[in-house]
């Protein structure tokens, strides 16, 4: 009887192993194939058209394949760029319709086009968030308000909009003359002995614009605010080579090159702000400290808010305000898209879209839809907004160059007053006009940028 009840605990543990392991295949086959086919029938039932599901991957090769095939070569003088900058999108959004979904990875991704829809997307941040999970690399990047939610994005909101106002931004307009008055002279000085000359202006322009929200947001630390932008402009290349390729749970851990420098610039940087910040705190204290800045601002705005509650947990902690800055860097260029995800089965007009599923609005691609802005879409008509955004969009979500909703960017009115300022002093000097040398190659890095520069043949007055 013995042998036979040690065969009966042997055949139960092998029964139960075998159980928990036919349980986790059947777990992993669920997430890899059978979920998102079941989801993309769904999405199919209800009209939506799509590209099919490919295990693991979803839509993810095609979209590499595609962006560094557009990235190869240069394309034509013409302002249609989205079939460069967003590839895969394009072709999916004109092959099956503006209300379509594709896939990133194992996520279901539901683009919307529609103003109405958009307009519901943007306006209940609640609902609709923005992504959290997938590669987490990632945050070390996309940090501060574009990535908090809910209460504490409200809290991080009501701090810093006293920053951004009007009235505060004229006491920052010093800074900006001297970034951009810097900028002019090393061009001046190229036109010493000739009339004209070629000059590749991006870099020169990237210098501005991180040389003035150093200056505005950091005050007389603005050498160290420089570095900090140096090394988040390596970031984001970095961030970016991760964000498109497919992540494996853990793999953030692993002792690659690109982890290990992705992680050492980020605790570089933060290193960086807590000193300027702890600087400025102990300035503040001793009543030396100035307030014309972006950060006196933000410390001075942090310590009322606490102040009036009598709590420091209605402020900000340092590690707050470090992430604060880093939301500086998406201050002067439009994203390409807006993504939100739902967390629950939602009803959007008259589509019900299932939980984890992700929204997408192609802003670049929506920019440029003929339907919405006529067909001369792709042209360069500065007068169709003569009558204002409202004007020309009927008041549709359709004009998104710094989002919408309650979380439009905080930061438009500082990028338009200094695009303003540095325009209006380029001219006073300079008349320019495109180098023959200048290759017409827009691409997204995270934001719009020119791939090979942007080579003007400068002439002064």
């Amino acid at each position: 009887m013995y042998p036979l009840a040690m065969d009966i605990t042997t055949i139960s543990c092998v029964l139960g192993v075998s159980s928990i392991f036919l349980y986790f295949i059947w777990r992993i086959l669920n997430w890899l194939w059978f979920k998102p086919k079941k989801i993309e029938k769904f999405l199919k039932d209800q009209g939506l058209k799509g590209t099919p599901y490919k295990f693991l991957y979803g839509d993810l090769k095609e979209i590499m394949q595609m962006m560094n095939e557009a990235k190869s070569k240069p394309m034509n003088l013409i302002h249609d760029i989205a079939p460069r900058v967003s590839p895969f999108y394009h072709k999916s959004l004109t092959t099956l319709g503006k209300s379509c979904f594709t896939w990133m990875g194992t996520r279901p991704v539901v683009h919307v086009s529609e103003p109405t829809m958009i307009r519901e997307v943007l306006a209940n941040y609640k609902t609709y968030q923005k992504q959290r999970g997938g590669n987490p690399l990632t945050k070390l990047l996309v940090k501060g308000m574009i990535d908090a939610e809910g209460d504490q994005w409200v809290k991080h909101r009501k701090i810093i909009n006293p920053a951004f106002h009007m009235e505060k931004l004229k006491h920052m307009i010093p800074a900006f003359y001297v970034s951009c008055n810097e900028m002019i002279n090393k061009w001046e000085k190229a036109l010493t002995q000739q009339n004209s000359c070629e000059v590749d202006v991006w870099p020169y322009l990237q210098t501005f614009s991180s040389d003035v929200i150093s200056r505005t947001a950091f005050g007389s630390s603005f050498e160290e605010g420089r570095k900090i932008f140096e090394l988040q402009r390596e970031q984001a290349g970095l961030v970016m080579k991760a964000a498109n390729s497919v992540y494996i749970p853990g793999s953030r851990f692993f002792p690659t090159k690109n982890n290990k420098r992705m992680k050492e610039i980020d605790q570089q940087v933060k290193g960086s702000i807590k000193s300027i910040i702890n600087k400025r705190v102990v300035a503040m204290k001793a009543r030396e400290a100035s307030h014309d800045d972006l950060l006196g601002i933000l410390l001075d705005s942090n310590y009322n808010e606490i102040k009036q509650h009598g709590n420091s947990k209605f402020g900000l902690s340092i590690e707050d305000v470090s992430i604060i800055f880093n939301e500086v860097l998406r201050l002067y260029s439009p994203a390409v898209l807006l993504r939100r995800l739902i967390h629950d089965e939602t009803k959007l007009g008259n589509l019900t879209l299932p939980r984890g599923t992700l929204i997408q609005i192609n802003a670049l691609i929506l920019h440029h839809d003929k339907d919405m802005w006529g067909e001369d879409a792709n042209e360069f008509n500065p007068q169709r907004f003569y009558e204002g955004v409202s004007t020309v969009t009927k008041g549709q979500a359709a004009y998104l160059p710094f989002g919408g909703g309650p979380r439009i960017c905080v930061g438009q009115n500082f990028a338009i007053l200094e695009a303003k300022m540095a325009l209006a002093m380029i001219l006073q000097r300079f008349t320019f006009e495109l180098s023959p040398s200048y290759s017409h190659a827009p691409y997204a890095i995270p934001t719009l940028q020119p791939q090979f520069g942007a080579h003007l043949i400068l002439q002064k007055y």
